[in-house]
């Protein structure tokens, strides 16, 4: 399984996530891949904070803030300040971590 950013971006030249992604992860590969519908999908598969963190991601990158700011709430987090791309970045960081 991928455990940095660098093989993580260079999976998404593949058609399918890698294996054994978690689904935050997983959204977040779809997000990536320009399938914002996918990436909402996997977001909420699972409700736990991981997925509330990305589901927040995917309102903001929308346009949709208030609906981004009560995912951030439920994911327990701050609301994101950075750029997209480097929101998306430390996501996809983090889940890498937390394995």
């Amino acid at each position: 399984m991928q455990r940095d950013l660098e093989t993580f971006k260079a999976s998404l030249a593949n058609p399918e996530p890698p294996p054994g992604l978690s689904l935050a992860l997983q959204a977040l590969w779809w997000d990536a891949k320009g399938d914002w519908d996918k990436a909402h999908e996997r977001a909420q598969e699972r409700d736990d904070a991981a997925g509330a963190h990305v589901h927040a991601y995917l309102h903001r990158k929308e346009g949709d803030q208030s609906n981004a700011e009560y995912w951030y709430r439920r994911a327990r987090a701050t609301p994101s300040t950075l750029t997209l791309n480097a929101e998306w970045e430390d996501l996809v960081r983090k889940f890498l971590a937390e394995g």
